[in-house]
């Protein structure tokens, strides 16, 4: 992880966590993805993050606080994640990870949560690397007719 600098997320880096996410998912992004993004640049109280190598940007997390959900205390999520394929396997996404836990944690929040298709081995082992582990949370889905 030579030269990686790790600096909050801002509006402008929308358009290079498009390119990553569409070089890591290989589908084109939409416009909702990119104005997503820069909504939670523009978030001060959302631990979103990216890195850099030479001023190029090779990964991003994006999580938000959630108050009130569902009979749980505050709480944070990681929403997304990516990291150029080229630069996989460096740790880039664990150095992410670390910078948001601590940030949640000087805001005195404990839990941090995410939700992974269950095929997704690597992503799964990804987050059991960083310590998580099932939660009492199953995801619920209803299709829209």
């Amino acid at each position: 992880m030579e030269n990686i600098v790790i600096r909050r997320l801002k509006k402008e880096d929308a358009d290079e966590i498009s390119r990553i996410y569409a070089a890591i998912t290989m589908k084109p992004v939409n416009d909702d993805f990119k104005r997503v993004v820069e909504e939670h640049a523009l978030r001060d109280d959302e631990a979103c993050f990216v890195a850099e190598q030479d001023k190029k940007i090779v990964g991003f997390m994006i999580s938000y606080i959630l108050t009130a959900g569902f009979g749980i205390a505050k709480s944070a999520w990681i929403a997304t994640l990516g990291v150029d394929p080229n630069f996989m396997g460096q740790g880039i996404g664990a150095s992410l990870a670390k910078e948001i836990f601590k940030y949640y944690k000087a805001q005195g929040i404990e839990n941090v949560y995410t939700s992974v298709r269950w095929d997704s081995t690597d992503l799964l082992s990804f987050f059991k690397t960083l310590g998580f582990n099932r939660s009492n949370f199953i995801n619920l889905r209803k299709i829209i007719d």
